[in-house]
């Protein structure tokens, strides 16, 4: 809004135009989604403490965990509206992937709300059922899918790293690859979620990465020269990227090792199903699995677990899975395990971004 009211009165005072930089919206715009959460955070801890929304504990988890019972979650709703108000304030609201978007991130976070809403207030331990949450989770990855697909100019090659000369095309069938990008990284982030801050230090990390990304799909030329996909209108992901980036650390402030709150899934789904998105729509979706390579290696530990153990008549890899809560159980004190895994996803975010000259 933002934008619309005031960038069109540069004609009359100069000093709006520096509304039409992407550059100056996407450091505003996470400002905004920072101070939101910062400003209101406190207030919205002591409410749910007052609504005695507090955090359960499974029995079959670290013993050291289950002092944090009690604990204040369902925080990502918060981040929900951060993100929501600073999108509607800094981005052009006529561009269609804005819209879609929104749609990924509050559709999944009203999906993990609900979830929430059935594990801490109607103590139905977990929530919704499995086949429930995919259902849902697979009706708007696939509308967005369909969205993007039939958005104009967009195109369905397949963008692999380190291989320029590879682009396959994927057709309509890019519909269905881009609900499995947004469905597989909302669940990859879901389960990273385990430990204080564990979750929002990365997804900071790769909307920071992303928003490198968006920026140079954006723009026609860096496009053309980095030998990327040139994506018209991708330029406004950047400050959606900045936007996640600011709620993340916002809500890093509270929930930081010990965590005053805790984000549920209406946090962890809809964040990692807005990450997914970005990644469709700038062309990267492949680079992804490099990007928020923590959190495949989080999922990988659990299906290696899951099938290993039924394999093997009840042996295991690891000492429990998700993998950080091994490390937990080898000694590793939380907040050792926590900055240990931020640092891997920075690294994995650099290599990420290197890829721009590796083609």
């Amino acid at each position: 809004m933002l934008y619309h009211l005031l960038f069109p009165l540069y004609k009359t005072i100069s000093a709006f135009n520096v509304f039409r930089y992407i550059t100056f919206r996407t450091i505003y715009a996470g400002i905004t989604a920072f101070l939101i959460l910062f400003i209101f955070g406190p207030r919205m801890i002591r409410l749910l403490r007052r609504m005695q929304i507090g955090q359960h504990i499974r029995e079959d988890g670290p013993e050291a965990h289950l002092k944090k019972a009690g604990t204040p979650t369902m925080g990502g709703t918060l981040i929900i509206l951060s993100l929501t108000v600073s999108v509607l304030l800094w981005l052009d609201l006529t561009q269609p992937y804005v819209w879609i978007l929104l749609l990924v991130t509050v559709g999944y976070g009203v999906i993990g709300f609900i979830d929430d809403y059935l594990k801490v207030v109607k103590k139905r331990n977990l929530g919704l059922r499995v086949k429930e949450k995919l259902f849902f989770q697979a009706i708007i990855a696939l509308a967005a899918g369909a969205l993007i697909y039939i958005t104009p100019g967009f195109n369905t090659h397949l963008t692999i790293p380190f291989f320029k000369q590879l682009s396959p095309d994927l057709g309509w069938g890019y519909i269905f690859f881009a609900a499995l990008v947004i469905m597989g990284t909302s669940n990859a982030v879901n389960l990273t979620d385990g430990l204080d801050g564990l979750a929002t230090g990365p997804v900071v990390v790769v909307a920071v990465t992303y928003m490198v990304f968006a920026y140079a799909a954006g723009h026609v030329k860096i496009a053309e020269y980095l030998q990327i996909p040139f994506v018209a209108g991708c330029g406004e992901l950047t400050i959606f990227c900045g936007i996640l980036a600011g709620a993340g650390l916002g809500f890093l402030w509270f929930n930081t090792y010990p965590a005053q709150v805790f984000m549920g899934d209406v946090g962890s789904l809809s964040l990692g199903g807005a990450i997914g998105c970005v990644a469709v729509i700038t062309k990267q979706e492949v680079l992804l699995v490099v990007a928020g390579g923590l959190f495949v290696m989080e999922t990988l530990s659990v299906i290696a677990q899951v099938v290993f153990f039924k394999m093997t008549n009840g042996k295991r890899i690891f000492r429990m899975a998700p993998i950080h809560h091994h490390f937990e159980l080898k000694g590793w004190p939380e907040p050792k395990v926590i900055v240990r895994f931020w640092i891997i996803a920075i690294m994995l975010g650099l290599v990420a971004i290197s890829t721009l000259k590796i083609r």
